[in-house]
C-alpha cells in the first residue's frame, strides 16, 4: 500500500496568525513537523497541501508542495483536493502545528489502514485539568479497536462515582489526537458527505464519518500531542526541546 503524508498549512489563524513561520529554536514550525515526518517508515512522500505562497517558499526545500484553493472549510478537504491529483493508496493527515510529533504514531496510524477504511490515535488522560477541558477531545472504543464517539464532553459517565477524580481513578479514559489515516476512496466519499448533525454541534468533523457509516481504527499510544496554538506555546515546546537536547548530550 502506498501512503503520503499530508500537512495541512493555512497561513491565518485567529490566536496566532502566521504561526506555522513561527521560529521554533531556530526553525519555522512547519519545518519542524516536515522533519518529523520524514521521520516516519510508512510514509513514501510527504508533502504540504498550502494555499499560501509565504508557507510554500519555506516547504519546498523540504518535501513537495502543493497548492490549493482558500476556500477549503477543514483541512480534510483541503488535503482531499491533493489527493484527487495524487497516485497513492492511503494517506495520513498530519496537523502543522505539532512540530513534536512521533514518527512511531504516524507509522501506527498509517498500519491500521491495512484492516480500516479510516484510523487515528488516542492516549491515556492522566491529567484531571484535560480530563475537564473541552478542547481535550475524548474518545470511547470499540472491543474491536473501532471509534465508537469523540466528544468534547468527557465520556463515558462513571454514574457511582461521585467526583472527577474518582471518575478518572475508575476507567482508563482516552484522549483523541488529532491525526487521521485514510484510505483514498475513503477520504475522498467522506468530504462529498454534508456537515452532519453531530459534526455541527461539537464541531468535530470526524462524527461525519461515523455518522456516514465509516468506522475508525483508534490506535492507543503512550505519545501525548503537543501543539502550538497560542504564543506562549512556543516557549513550551522550546523547553521540552531543550531537555530533550540535554537528555542526548
Amino acid at each position: 500500500m502506498k501512503t503520503i503524508g499530508i500537512i495541512p498549512a493555512r497561513y491565518a489563524s485567529t490566536r496566532f496568525p502566521a504561526k506555522l513561520l513561527a521560529l521554533i529554536a531556530g526553525k519555522p514550525l512547519i519545518q519542524r513537523v516536515i522533519e518529523r515526518c520524514h521521520k516516519a517508515k510508512s510514509l513514501s512522500e510527504v508533502i504540504v497541501a498550502t494555499d499560501d505562497e509565504r508557507i510554500a517558499q519555506v516547504a519546498r526545500s523540504l518535501c513537495r508542495v502543493e497548492m490549493t484553493a482558500a476556500t477549503h472549510p477543514s483541512g480534510s478537504d483541503r488535503i482531499a483536493e491533493v489527493v484527487r491529483r495524487c497516485e497513492c493508496d492511503a494517506v495520513v493527515n498530519i496537523q502543522g502545528d505539532e512540530p513534536l510529533m512521533d514518527p512511531a504514531v504516524i507509522d501506527a496510524v498509517a498500519g491500521a489502514l491495512a484492516t480500516a477504511e479510516m484510523s487515528t490515535a488516542a492516549t491515556p488522560i492522566h491529567d484531571l485539568a484535560e480530563y475537564e477541558n473541552p478542547n481535550a477531545v475524548k474518545v470511547v472504543v470499540s472491543v474491536a479497536g473501532r471509534a465508537l464517539y469523540f466528544s468534547r464532553r468527557t465520556i463515558p459517565f462513571i454514574r457511582d462515582c461521585a467526583d472527577s477524580a474518582q471518575q478518572m481513578a475508575s476507567f482508563p479514559f482516552l484522549k483523541h489526537l488529532g491525526i487521521y489515516g485514510y484510505r483514498r476512496e475513503t477520504l475522498l466519499r467522506l468530504v462529498g458527505f454534508p456537515v452532519s448533525p453531530l459534526e455541527y454541534a461539537e464541531k468535530l468533523e470526524q462524527l461525519r464519518a461515523l455518522e456516514n457509516g465509516i468506522q475508525i481504527a483508534v490506535v492507543r499510544v503512550d505519545y501525548d500531542s503537543v501543539g502550538v496554538d497560542v504564543h506562549a506555546d512556543v516557549e513550551r515546546v522550546e523547553k521540552i526541546l531543550r531537555v530533550a537536547q540535554a537528555g542526548n548530550s
